[in-house]
Formats: structure tokens, sequence, C-alpha cells
């Protein structure tokens, strides 16, 4: 951080010369450089931020001459200026001071005679010695988050590495303002994550919270909850941190063997395109041991297990669970592409026989691959979800995202009676909502339906949110909704009113009662998952 011009005066070479504050604005500007001159047109050779060194020779020629010069130097930007009295001017005149006061532009007076040298070779050496050590921090934030970058380092590790690099508390949310991980430094815990929601909310938009994710596809926050460190090189660590979240859930996955990786390659190339002709599928897919002339079926296996922190013990569980599919695939006697995603979940294009019953093929398949991941350490409950069978390769490859989210969903419901496997006629409403409310677009929508409202209760401890929850409820029926909240109908419909002008929307309108309860539903299960 470059010196003020506070700093300058305490510097033991100017407190020699006896300075003496004539008058002008704050001393706290930065001075980017000393430059000692005695022309009186000085001012157009500048670009701001210069501390002016002079013997006052522009300002022996009178009030006219001085008040020019000096509004010359305001206009440049200079950081102030200093004058030795002596032999040009012994004494400054009461102008000066009037004119640096209305100019804010700081003029101080050295009483004894000082080596301007001695004062440019002091603050130029500060002034290097902090670029430099701005270049150094700078070459260190690279280096750091590069090396980072390579080892693949978690969420939370990169983000200690900016609070330790930056002495202060930093956050990772997401788009719902659900904190990710995050590290406290100067306060607890709590001090730090109490009532988070309403605090990350109501923040103004700056240099310390950085968004995090591709330009298109942002998905969180990274914040600093700091007091004074330094903005540019805050900015600097906060940016790249972000850059190194970004790339670390780009790049994250697997790391089996070379011929699940083939897999997952085959899997990856059909689902977005990379493969176009059904031959070319088949026959790469019958080259990684998949039956042809099948009835392909695309398949995913959500597993819930027990949280595992250490990552060696992650990769270990990831690898079971390859295993034990591959295991219950031999044991079932058909043949599959499969890819894994972080351990937790398995996507399959399953390829069953023609011949037969293809539900009762499919529901002996998948209990056995049920059965065997089940027999893995730490895995609690396995759901599979299927979608539509298909005599097309790269048709069946489209619809694993379909699969996915039946699946997902599937593992989201309290399911007294287990299904062998789950169609997505098998789920519920709010269960197909739960499993997209992490979606950084749902998220973004449920904000930007809400938002205004949310920060008016915050601001003004109203509860319209929950009052335009139950309006809903009740599809808009306003005298069920004055009874249920005990309030007079002239109340109710000014409490409508003011969220229609929050919201500026018309709750008479279909589509927007549709949006606004979507967005509460969304908001409803964002919460019940923190």
């Amino acid at each position: 951080m470059l010196p003020s011009v506070a700093d300058v005066l305490a510097m033991p070479v100017v407190r020699a010369g006896q300075p003496e504050i004539v008058g002008g604005g704050s001393l706290d500007r930065p001075v980017r450089w000393v430059h000692v001159s005695d022309v009186a047109d000085v001012a157009q050779l500048l670009v701001g931020g210069e501390l002016i060194l002079t013997t006052g020779q522009a300002m022996s020629h009178g009030d006219i001459a001085t008040v020019g010069y000096l509004t010359a130097l305001a206009a440049a930007g200079v950081a102030g200026l200093v004058i030795e009295l002596g032999g040009y001017v012994p004494v400054l005149a009461p102008i000066v001071g009037q004119t640096a006061d209305a100019l804010g532009l700081p003029v101080i007076a050295l009483h004894q005679i000082t080596r301007f040298v001695e004062i440019t070779e002091a603050v130029h050496r500060v002034i290097v010695a902090e670029q430099y050590a701005e270049l150094e921090f700078a070459r260190t934030v690279h280096e750091t988050f590069t090396d980072l970058s390579v080892r693949r380092a978690s969420l939370a590790e990169i983000v200690k590495t900016a609070a330790g690099m930056l002495d202060s508390s930093v956050v990772l949310e997401d788009l719902a303002h659900r904190v990710l991980t995050f590290t406290a430094k100067h306060a607890s815990t709590s001090a730090l994550l109490d009532d988070w929601e309403t605090t990350s909310r109501l923040l103004p938009d700056g240099w310390d919270a950085v968004a995090v994710g591709p330009h298109p596809q942002r998905w969180g926050r990274l914040i600093l909850r700091a007091g004074d460190v330094p903005t540019a090189r805050a900015t600097m660590v906060l940016e790249r941190a972000a850059q190194t979240l970004t790339l670390h859930r780009m790049i994250e996955k697997d790391r089996f063997g070379l011929h699940r990786q083939a897999q997952t390659g085959l899997i990856d190339d059909m689902v977005n395109g990379r493969v176009l002709d059904e031959r070319d599928a088949v026959a790469r897919a019958a080259a990684l041991g998949v039956a042809r002339r099948a009835a392909y079926v695309p398949l995913a296996i959500d597993i819930a297990a027990v949280d595992e922190t250490d990552p060696v013990a992650r990769q270990r569980r990831a690898a079971g669970i390859l295993d034990a599919v591959t295991h219950g695939l031999g044991l079932a006697k058909v043949t599959a592409l499969t890819a894994a995603d972080q351990g937790d979940r398995v996507g399959m294009i399953l390829a069953l026989p023609r011949s037969g019953d293809l539900d009762e093929s499919l529901t002996t398949a998948c209990a056995t691959l049920t059965g065997e991941v089940r027999r893995v350490d730490g895995v609690q409950r396995v759901v599979i979800g299927v979608g539509a069978e298909s005599d097309s390769l790269l048709d069946t490859a489209h619809e694993l995202p379909h699969a996915a989210h039946v699946a997902e969903v599937a593992l989201s419901l309290a399911d007294s009676v287990p299904r062998a496997f789950y169609r997505s006629g098998d789920v519920r409403l709010r269960g197909l909502l739960s499993l997209i409310r992490n979606e950084p677009g749902v998220q973004r929508f449920a904000e930007t339906e809400l938002s205004a409202l949310l920060r008016y209760d915050i601001r003004y401890a109203a509860d319209l949110t929950n009052t335009l929850r139950q309006f809903l409820d009740l599809a808009g029926n306003k005298t069920d909704l004055a009874r249920r909240l005990n309030i007079s109908r002239p109340t109710l419909y000014d409490r409508l009113a003011r969220i229609e002008r929050i919201l500026a929307v018309d709750l008479d309108n279909g589509e927007s009662r549709t949006s606004l309860h979507a967005a509460l539903l969304i908001r409803d299960l964002t919460a019940n998952a923190r």
C-alpha cells in the first residue's frame, strides 16, 4: 500500500524541517511519487498522486499567480504540496491557506532548510519496497493456487488457504446462501455463521464478494468477512481462489481403472454428441464387453452412505461400490456400460436380452445390483432409477440424465415398501422439486422471485413471506386466509397489496401464483437441507 501524505510527514527527514500544515484536504491521500520543481506550470507534466516539493518560486509573483498555481496542482490531482520557506517565500500569504482549504489540497510549509533529495530518496525507498512486496505477494498467490489446482485440493483447503493469506474469515456459499465451507479467523464459528442467510442477503455488492463458477453458470460466491484487509490484495486472492474453486468443480472426476475410464468415456461421448453414428457406438460398446442386439435400459444407482471426511476412505468406498456393481452384473448375467459419479452414484446403460419378459429381467438385475451394493461398508440405502428402454444405444445414453433424476428423487423419498427400481411415475412432485433444488438455475429462479420480499421482511421485521405462502396454499381464498391469520379483510388486502408492490406482480395472475408457489417450495426444500 502506498504511503500517505501523513506517512511522509512522519518521516524523520521531513520532521527535521519542522513541517506546518497550512491548509487543505485529507492527509490520507496516497503518494505515488515525489517530484521536486519550482516551475510555475509543472501541473501539465503531472499524472496525479505526486507530492510536490518546492522552494516557492512559483508563489513569489503575487496572489493571483499563487491562486492559479495551486488551482492547477489541484486539478492535476497531486497528493500535496510541500513548500520550503526561505529565499523566495519567507512567509506564506494568507491566500495560500484559504485557497488550499477551498481546493482541498494539502499544503505544508517547512520552516527549516531541508535537503529535498533526502526526502525523495526516503519516500521512493518505501514506494519501491511496497511495489516489490506487492509483486512478491502476487507471485506467492499465483504459485499457491496453481499448486492447489494441480493437487486437486478440496474446497475446504482452497478456502482455508485464501483465509490464511488474508488473515480474515472467508465463506463459500451457494446461490441459495447456504454455506458450503468456511474458515473463521479472529471470530468464532457461531459469530461468523449465525443467521448467515440474512447477513449474506444484506451484503452490498463490492470487492469482498466474488462469484464462483464459469461466467454463464455461476454456482456460488466467495465472501471475505474482514475489517482492514487491503482491497487490492483481497481482490487478487479472492479472484484467484474463485478460479481454483471453479477448476476444482470442472475437473473433479473418478480415477479408477482404464476399463472403467473407457466405459465412462464412451458414455460421455454419446451423451455430449461426440458419437453420432449408432453403429460406431455399438461397436465401441461391444469392444468393452457389452452385448449386441440387446434391449438397452438407462439406469442410475443412487446411494445414501455414512459421511466420510477422509478422502482416502471415500476413494476406497467408491471403488468398493464399483466393484460391487461389477460383481452384481456378473451374478445377474447381464452386461452394461458404467460410469461412476463421485462414488455416490453409478450411471449405467444396461443391456438386457430381448427374449422373455423385459420387466422381469430388469427386476432381477436391479435386485441383484442393490443387494451387492448394500454389502459395501458405510452404505445405508440404495435406490435405482430407470428410463425408457430402447433398441438404440445412442437414444439410451441421452436418457441417462432422466434416470439419474429419478434415482435422486427416489432417494429423497421415504418409501416403506422397497422397490427393485423406480420409474418417473413412481416419484411425487415434492420429491421432484427436491431433486432440482440444488441446481444453480433453480436457485437463481427462486432468488429472483422472492429476494425482494425476503429483504423487506428482514429490514422491517415483517412476515409478508408467510402471508404469501398461506395465500398460495389456500389457492387465493382471501376469506379463509383472513380467518386463518385472524386479521380483518382490509388488513389482509393491505398486506397483499404490499406484496404485489414489492414483488411487482399481480397475485390474481395464475402464472404469477404458480411461479411464486414453486419458488417458495424450492426455498422450503433448500432450508430443510441445511
